[in-house]
C-alpha cells in the first residue's frame, strides 16, 4: 500500500512536490478555486466515515451520552476553579453549547486520524508550529469565527498527530509565528466601542421604565410590533434590551494545567482524548476571565428579579446574556425558549434541539408537541406573527440556497461537510431538468456566508445566463415577485412560504436530510400532491406541470388541506397570537425542575 503525504491545511508551504502521492483529510481540499492544483498532484481524498449515516446516527447517540458524563465532570471542575457551587443546570446553559460543538468537532478529527494512521495509508505530514494559546477563543461567539477556519482545524489536526500519533507517522513542521487564528475575531476598535456606547444608551433608557420583576425580552425572534404589544398585554412598559460586550480576556497557561477526571484512566481512546484536550480550548471567558463577567452581568441595569426569561436566539453565543440567565434561573426564574427556524421536531437528531430544551423551563414550537419532552409547548411560528406576504401569479421562480461549513460541526440530520457537494450536484440537476425556457425565469438566492464553497463561481461555470441574488435582500421583497417558491433544504425557508400561502415546491436528498417516523406522515402528505420531492427531477417535473398556472394548482383543495395540515404540525399561525404567548408567559414556571 502506498503511504501518501497526508496534507491537513491550505497553507502552500505544506505542499509536496509534485511526484509525492497526496491524501487529502480536511475539507478544505474541496475548495473550487485549488481543482486544478488537486488535479495536478493526483490527489486522493480519505473515505468520509460519516457518509454512512447509520455510523453518523449511532456516533450521535454515543456524543450526547459522552456530552453528560463530560457536562457533570467540567461542571465540577469550574466549580472548584472558581470557588462557587452551581447546579448542571446553571453550567449546562453556559458552557453546554461550547462542549457538545466542541466534542462533537473533535469526535471528527480523530476519527479521520485514526483512519488514515492506523490503516497505513500516510507516512509523513508537516503541520503549523505555532503557540497552542493562539488557539483559544475569548468566548462562545468567537468559536463561531474559529471552527470553520482552515487555521484552526489545521491546528486541531496538528496537535492530535502530535500528541498520539507522533510515533506512527513522520511529522515534520512549518513556522506559524505569524499566524495567529484568532487575529481575525472583532478585539475592541472604535466600531466595537460605538456599539457598546449605542447599546449602554439603548439599556439606560429601558432601565427608566423597568420595574425589577419585569419580563424580560431579549432577541425574541418576535415581530417588534408584536413584541412591544405583548409586553403591554404583560403589563409592563416596553423595553426592548440588546446585549453587552463580554470583556475580552487572555489566555494564561497556568489556568489550564489539569485534566478532566472519570473514565479509566488506561484509556487510550476518544474519552482520553477529549478530557486531556478541554482544558487547551475552554474560552478564556469560562476560566480567566469568569469572574469578570460575572461581575459586569451584576452590574447591569437588566431586570434584578424577572417573572420570567424570554429569548429565540441569545442561548448560545451570548454568554453575557447566557451567565445572566443562568444567575437569575438559578434563583427560580424561569427560563422560556423559543423556537428561531426549521428543522426542529422533524428530525432524529439535533444537538442544539436538544440543548436549548433541557435548559429551558418552557421550549415554545411552531406547532409540534413531544410527549417525552413535557415542557415543549405548541405556540406558533413566532417569526410569522402578525406577517401577511403575497405573490406574483404571472413572477417568475425563486430557488432559495444554503450552504454548510466545510468541516463538521455541532451534529443534526444534515448534510455534512463535503457532503455540501452532493446538496450543489442537486440544485445542478434541478435547473437542467427544466425546460429551457424555464431556466430564465429562475432567481437563484445564494446563501449569504459562502463559507468557502465559491457558490457563485460553482453556478457561473454551469449556467453563465443565471440569474443570482447575493442573499442579502430582504426574502420576503423577493417572494412578492415570484409566482413559486422553490425551497432546497430543510431549515426555516419553505415553513415561511407555506404558512404565508405562497405557491412552494420544496425538494431535498433523504438520505442527508432525515425524517422522524412521526413526521413523515406529514410529508408524505405534500409529497402526493406535488409539494415535497425526494429528487431534483421530480421537483422539476412539477415546476413544468404547474408552471402556466401555479394558482389553480397551489388553490385546489386537495394543495390546501395538505397544506393546512402540515402548517398546523410545524408552521402554525394561531387566530390569537398574543392570547398564547401570553398564556406561555404567565405559566412558565409550570416547566422542568
Amino acid at each position: 500500500m502506498v503511504k501518501r503525504f497526508l496534507i491537513t491545511t491550505p497553507i502552500e508551504e505544506t505542499w509536496p512536490s509534485d511526484n509525492e502521492p497526496v491524501l487529502f483529510l480536511g475539507e478544505w481540499c474541496k475548495l473550487y478555486r485549488r481543482k486544478e492544483r488537486w488535479e495536478q498532484l493526483g490527489t486522493k481524498t480519505a473515505s468520509y466515515h460519516w457518509d454512512d449515516r447509520v455510523k453518523l446516527a449511532g456516533d450521535y447517540r454515543y456524543l450526547q451520552k459522552l456530552h453528560e458524563i463530560l457536562l457533570h465532570e467540567l461542571s465540577q471542575r469550574l466549580n472548584q476553579l472558581h470557588q462557587v457551587d452551581h447546579s448542571v443546570r446553571y453550567w449546562r446553559i453556559v458552557i453546554g453549547p461550547w462542549l457538545g460543538y466542541f466534542t462533537q468537532m473533535l469526535f471528527d478529527r480523530w476519527f479521520m486520524l485514526q483512519l488514515v494512521v492506523e490503516g497505513g495509508l500516510v507516512g509523513t505530514c508537516k503541520i503549523v508550529d505555532r503557540d497552542a494559546l493562539s488557539l483559544i477563543p475569548n468566548d462562545m461567539g468567537d468559536f463561531h469565527q474559529l471552527f470553520p477556519n482552515d487555521v484552526w482545524n489545521e491546528a486541531i489536526y496538528g496537535q492530535l498527530l502530535e500528541k498520539y500519533w507522533s510515533d506512527s507517522i513522520e511529522i515534520s513542521r512549518i513556522d506559524g509565528s505569524d499566524e495567529n487564528p484568532c487575529a481575525v475575531l472583532p478585539y475592541n476598535g472604535w466600531k466595537q466601542s460605538l456599539r457598546s456606547a449605542a447599546i449602554g444608551l439603548i439599556n439606560w433608557s429601558n432601565s427608566i421604565v423597568t420595574r425589577e420583576s419585569d419580563y424580560f425580552f431579549i432577541s425574541s425572534y418576535l415581530p417588534a410590533q408584536f413584541e412591544i404589544a405583548l409586553q403591554f398585554r404583560l403589563g409592563q412598559l416596553p423595553q426592548l434590551w440588546r446585549s453587552k460586550s463580554v470583556p475580552k480576556v487572555k489566555p494564561e497557561l497556568s489556568w489550564r494545567e489539569w485534566r478532566l477526571n472519570g473514565g479509566n484512566s488506561g484509556d487510550t481512546g476518544f474519552e482520553r482524548v477529549v478530557r486531556e484536550m478541554i482544558p487547551m480550548h475552554l474560552p478564556t471567558l469560562y476560566l480567566e476571565g469568569y469572574k469578570q463577567l460575572v461581575a459586569s452581568t451584576i452590574e447591569t441595569s437588566w431586570p434584578k428579579q424577572p417573572k420570567a426569561i424570554f429569548t429565540s436566539n441569545a442561548y448560545s453565543a451570548d454568554d453575557f446574556f447566557k451567565v445572566w440567565a443562568a444567575e437569575k434561573v438559578e434563583s427560580g426564574t424561569p427560563l422560556v425558549i423559543g423556537q428561531h427556524g426549521g428543522n426542529f421536531g422533524m428530525t432524529p437528531f439535533a444537538f442544539y434541539e436538544e440543548q436549548q430544551i433541557k435548559i429551558a423551563d418552557r421550549w415554545l414550537s411552531w406547532g409540534w408537541s413531544d410527549t417525552a419532552r413535557p415542557n415543549v409547548r405548541p405556540v406558533g411560528n413566532l417569526k410569522g406573527f402578525g406577517r401577511t406576504v403575497g405573490y406574483d401569479p404571472n413572477g417568475g421562480a425563486l430557488m432559495v440556497e444554503m450552504t454548510m461549513p466545510r468541516y463538521s460541526y455541532h451534529l443534526y440530520s444534515s448534510p455534512i461537510a463535503g457532503q455540501t457537494l452532493d446538496y450543489l450536484d442537486d440544485q445542478f440537476q434541478f435547473i437542467e431538468a427544466l425546460p429551457s425556457g424555464l431556466h430564465n425565469q429562475v432567481m437563484v438566492r445564494l446563501y449569504k456566508n459562502d463559507c468557502g464553497w465559491d457558490q457563485k463561481d460553482r453556478w457561473l461555470d454551469k449556467f453563465p445566463d443565471i440569474q443570482l441574488d447575493d442573499g442579502v435582500k430582504n426574502i420576503r421583497q423577493l417572494i412578492q415577485k415570484c409566482r413559486v417558491f422553490i425551497s432546497t433544504y430543510n431549515a426555516t425557508t419553505y415553513l415561511e412560504s407555506m404558512c404565508w400561502n405562497i405557491p412552494t415546491i420544496f425538494f431535498w436528498n433523504p438520505h442527508h436530510w432525515e425524517l422522524k417516523d412521526d413526521a413523515t406522515l406529514y410529508f408524505d402528505q405534500l409529497k402526493s400532491v406535488g409539494i415535497f420531492h425526494e429528487t431534483p427531477d421530480g421537483a422539476a417535473r412539477q415546476m413544468k406541470l404547474v408552471w402556466d398556472d401555479v394558482s389553480g394548482w397551489w388553490e385546489s383543495p386537495e394543495v390546501q388541506t395538505a397544506r393546512r395540515l402540515f402548517c398546523e404540525r410545524f408552521a402554525h399561525i394561531p387566530d390569537e397570537p398574543i392570547k398564547e404567548m401570553l398564556h406561555a408567559m404567565e405559566n412558565s414556571h409550570h416547566g422542568i425542575a
